[in-house]
Order: structure tokens, then C-alpha cells, then sequence
């Protein structure tokens, strides 16, 4: 779930979603990180609209 919350803390701040920005917000969190689920969970959300989603 870690994962889903730094790209919805991202796209609150208005950021872009992408592997270097959720492991940025990973990493200051002090979550374990999985270069592996970063970029899938980011491939999975391209293109989403998350405003719509929450």
C-alpha cells in the first residue's frame, strides 16, 4: 500500500508520478524500497486518472 500512498501524496502535490519521484517519497518516509513494485506500480497508473479514483 506503500506504494499507492506516494503516488497519491505526488499527485497532491500536483507532481509527476514517475520511478525516481515515488522513491524519492519511499526513501524519506524511511519505507523499504522494491525497484521492481516502483516501476510497476508506476506503469499501472499511467495514464489513470486518479482524481477520478478517489
Amino acid at each position: 500500500m506503500e506504494y499507492v500512498y506516494a503516488a497519491m501524496m505526488l499527485h497532491a502535490a500536483e507532481k509527476d508520478i514517475n520511478d525516481d519521484a515515488v522513491t524519492a517519497v519511499l526513501a524519506a518516509a524511511g519505507g523499504n524500497l522494491d525497484d521492481a513494485r516502483v516501476k510497476a506500480q508506476v506503469i499501472q497508473l499511467r495514464g489513470l486518472a486518479i482524481a477520478g479514483r478517489l
